[in-house]
């Protein structure tokens, strides 16, 4: 244990996702070394960050303003509208350069386990948008959902719950990315060539 600030520092950085002990100890003797000006650089952004990044109205990725530049495009489809779970897949997606419709971000995956269920997601936000009210009620009616969640217990868990939810919505096409994506990986991690195939080979559920 280190003294005061420093280990305080320590603990914070400990609590990001995937740093370890080890990794923010680096991290906080890193910062510990560095310039001022470079820290103070560091502190500006992350404040801007906070202060200036909000979620999209319409489809719930991060944005600059009320819309992402997604929802705001009048050239993308939008009678398609690709589910995903974090705005982090939705830039997996866009690498494959295959889709060109939009995005629905849930904010997560259900997780009984770790007490995420359906009303903490935006499923209810989505289904607004399936019956052409709130703020999306200009995209006009949309024919196709794909579901692109992750291909582990919590996505596969979603995926299902959504379908059921979503199939008896007429003449809405439910479908799913094809196989071939890695078991119990992220999207983020699916190389843009084996992702794009299951997009463009997505199979149809309802």
């Amino acid at each position: 244990m280190f003294e005061g600030p420093v280990q305080d520092l320590i603990d914070e950085l400990g609590r990001l996702p995937g740093v370890g002990p080890k990794s923010a100890q680096r991290i906080a003797f890193h910062l510990l070394a560095a310039d001022a000006a470079d820290v103070t650089r560091l502190q500006e952004v992350l404040q801007k960050v906070k202060e200036g990044v909000q979620f999209c109205e319409v489809c719930g990725n991060v944005s600059e303003h009320e819309r992402c530049r997604y929802c705001a495009d009048a050239r993308r489809d939008p009678t398609v509208v690709c589910v995903v779970e974090e705005p982090k897949d939705v830039l997996a997606v866009e690498r494959t350069r295959e889709f060109k419709g939009r995005y629905h971000v849930l904010g997560g995956a259900l997780d009984p386990l770790g007490g995420i269920g359906p009303d903490g997601l935006r499923i209810r936000e989505l289904l607004a948008r399936l019956g052409g009210t709130g703020p999306a009620s200009d995209e006009g009616d949309i024919s196709e959902v794909i579901i692109a969640t992750d291909p582990n217990t919590e996505g596969e868990a979603t995926a299902t719950y959504l379908v059921r939810l979503l199939k008896d919505f007429p003449g809405l096409s439910v479908t799913r990315l094809a196989s071939g994506l890695p078991m119990g990986g992220d999207l983020e991690f699916a190389d843009e060539m084996t992702l794009g195939r299951a997009l463009a080979g997505r199979r149809v559920l309802s």
